[in-house]
């Protein structure tokens, strides 16, 4: 573990040594000192030239980091994993072949400010432009960060407005920027304002704050959460270095409110794409009582280029999780679509053959194996449901199923008609 990355709860960097506990521990005093500018950040790293220029450049994604994240990062080692995530470099400034201004065609679905619609029965509310700190391969880094862009109190009438006119709405994931970043009592009002919705049944809160300031999970919070189940919660961890004893200890206040707790990572170059990186961090996280969720493959959004990875080494480290470490502690590994697609789900090939009469399997060593579909199976013949009717009538399926596309004649354009690519 590097020298940097502390092994017990309450270590600091030097620079705060004489800070005392009760003001390390205060969530505003870690968000008012956060640092950001080259003359700051050289009390507690040494400085590369690529970072001292990217900190120099006036068309720079905002710096801002914590005291407690500073003092987890190894200032002697430019390729330390926590390091690379928050201090810029000049290969930001780099142009790559796929960048997009907004990766996820976000705005395309924004029906009103702040709400991105793509699925029937879910949705994302951003409720603020604010993070505790801000990751260097942000996908919003078109508007996070820039004060000017931060939603108001009107913004948010009309979000709340949106998601009461749309009863198939099930799910609302508020979001940002971090909503954790938000004045609590603003943050109450907005959770409070969903759930007195008939038809929103889930309310899911996405933050990384508590891994860039775990003291924020305090009682308010506790609180807001108790008062308006069912509520989820879902953080953003990418390191098995970022897992210490106060994420620890804020998971475990978490977990106590009864909202169940997930995890998110972005598969970044040099950081975490290893076998050996994402066993550690998804073991680490079960064991704090977090399920790893998402494995998100890198967006094509500006200054991320440099942690992008193929998707060929997703692939290969989800073969390295799946059979050698529990089911539950292996995430999805998802490429949110460029254009607005949605997430896609990408795994290795288990499934070698499918008919309606078989499939032929390999598992996770290897081994092949053949299951023999039952004889005469017909679908369609489950009893309807007798059950009070949900509060919003079920999106109905327009998916082609398997099923559909066995069943389907075969195109003249295949190998059979002799037109195929």
């Amino acid at each position: 573990m590097p020298s940097g990355v502390r092994s017990e709860s309450g270590a600091r960097h030097p620079r705060w040594a004489d800070v005392p506990e009760t003001e390390w521990t205060d969530p505003r005093w870690q968000m008012t000192h956060r640092l950001r500018r080259a003359s700051q950040l050289r009390e507690v790293i040494k400085l590369t030239e690529e970072e001292e220029s990217a900190l120099g450049s006036d068309d720079l994604f905002r710096v801002d980091i914590t005291p407690y994240f500073l003092s987890l990062i190894d200032g002697d080692d430019p390729r330390c994993p926590l390091r690379r995530q928050v201090v810029p470099t000049s290969r930001e400034m780099e142009a790559f072949d796929g960048w997009l201004p907004d990766a996820n065609s976000e705005v395309e679905h924004e029906p009103v400010r702040g709400i991105i619609h793509k699925y029937p029965d879910r949705l994302v509310m951003l409720v603020t432009s604010s993070c505790t700190s801000y990751c260097r391969y942000c996908t919003r880094s078109r508007f996070v960060g820039d004060g000017q862009q931060n939603y108001s109190r009107t913004d948010w009438r009309e979000q709340i407005r949106y998601i009461r006119e749309s009863p198939r709405v099930r799910d609302v994931l508020i979001s940002g920027g971090d909503p954790l970043s938000m004045a609590r009592k603003r943050l109450a009002e907005i959770v409070a304002e969903i759930r007195e919705i008939p038809h929103v049944e889930i309310i899911r809160l996405g933050t990384r704050a508590p891994v860039f300031n775990p003291f924020v999970v305090d009682d308010e919070l506790c609180d807001i959460i108790e008062a308006n189940h069912p509520m989820w919660v879902n953080i953003h961890v990418n390191h098995p270095y970022e897992i210490t004893p106060e994420l620890a200890a804020a998971c475990s206040r978490l977990a106590r409110t009864g909202a169940p707790i997930g995890a998110q990572a972005v598969l970044l170059a040099g950081i975490n794409d290893s076998v050996e990186v994402q066993r550690r961090l998804c073991t680490e996280l079960v064991r704090i009582r977090v399920r790893p969720y998402y494995l998100y493959q890198c967006d094509s959004v500006r200054g991320a280029g440099h942690f992008r990875t193929s998707v060929t080494k997703g692939i290969e480290i989800i073969e390295g999780l799946r059979g050698h470490i529990s089911g539950y502690a292996v995430p999805t590994y998802v490429i949110d679509s460029p254009g607005g697609g949605g997430k896609i789900p990408v795994a290795p090939n288990y499934l070698l053959s499918l008919s309606p009469e078989r499939a032929v399997l390999r598992n996770w060593a290897g081994e092949v194996s053949e299951y023999q579909g039952p004889a005469g199976y017909r679908s369609g013949t489950t009893p309807p449901l007798r059950l009070p009717e949900p509060s919003a009538p079920l999106p109905p399926s327009d998916v082609r199923t398997v099923s559909d596309m066995l069943s389907a004649p075969r195109s003249p354009a295949g190998p059979e008609g002799g037109g195929g690519a």
